[in-house]
């Protein structure tokens, strides 16, 4: 499968997965400052964005095999990961199956403490979408309206006023084109993260005014992953990277760097024993 991506940087490879019906895109906020330090690699995931969509039916287990199999195509093993809400938990699940240095999950899928928040999730995604499917003409009139821009911008962003009328827009209409969309929200009507723990550097990070995947799955998340790392994100909302750009970065380096201290003292310590 030809992934679509964008790649910027050097040094040890960073991937970063973007939600449902996003993009590669989503990560533009952070994506200069994470390629400072490393080689890292936005895509868009199978569905979503300029990528092709995967077999029916979509299955969590076949996208993993996806995401290796497109790891081996950019001639990467084991690169750190990042992802938000599907792409958070795709990262987990990637690590989990020890095809990860580290993990950053923002807002990761799969830990919703009822099925009420489960339910909640993807109706406010998929009314999300049908505004996105609306005419071009009637899209842009709602948008450009202040009131309602930030009214709707709020259900993904804790401060829409810093996300841009075109980019709201470029998403809204990428939103309603991708062909993943209804496949992955249906195999997210029975998912539930149950995985092994990974044993690289896991840091889960959520936001307080995340309105899709309330922060209360983040208490969820600690109890299932307890020796992750687990953040919060004051004032972010369910895709932080636009919120506090510096922030989600330094979030996401910091567990790169841990999991590289980690390495380093494994390899002293396996060339002492010698």
């Amino acid at each position: 499968m030809n992934i679509s991506y964008e790649r910027r940087g050097s040094g040890s490879p960073l991937v970063l997965l973007h939600g449902i019906g996003h993009r590669w895109q989503a990560w533009e906020p952070v994506l200069d400052r994470l390629a400072e330090s490393h080689d890292v690699i936005a895509v868009d995931l199978p569905g979503f964005g300029l990528s092709p969509a995967l077999p029916e039916p979509y299955t969590v287990a076949a996208a993993v095999d996806a995401a290796v199999d497109s790891f081996k195509a950019m001639g990467i093993t084991r690169p750190h990961l990042a992802g938000n809400s599907l792409g958070g938990m795709l990262a987990l699940e990637l690590a989990s199956a020890g095809h990860a240095s580290s993990v950053t999950a923002l807002s990761p899928a799969g830990f919703w403490a009822t099925a009420r928040g489960r339910a909640w999730a993807l109706r406010v995604l998929s009314m999300i979408r049908a505004t996105g499917r609306l005419p071009e003409r009637t899209r842009t009139a709602m948008m450009t309206r202040k009131s309602f821009r930030l009214a709707s911008g709020s259900l993904l962003f804790g401060r829409p006023s810093r996300v841009p009328l075109e980019v709201m827009l470029a998403d809204l209409a990428s939103m309603a084109a991708a062909p993943g969309f209804d496949s992955v929200a249906r195999a997210g009507r029975d998912y539930f993260f149950q995985s092994v723990a990974p044993s690289v550097p896991v840091t889960i990070a959520w936001g307080t005014r995340d309105r899709i995947l309330w922060p209360n799955q983040a208490r969820r998340a600690a109890q299932l992953l307890p020796e992750a790392r687990h953040v919060t994100l004051p004032r972010c909302g369910h895709v932080p990277m636009h919120d506090e750009p510096e922030l989600v970065a330094r979030t996401i380096l910091e567990t790169c760097a841990r999991a590289s201290a980690v390495a380093a003292d494994g390899q002293d310590a396996e060339e002492n024993a010698r």
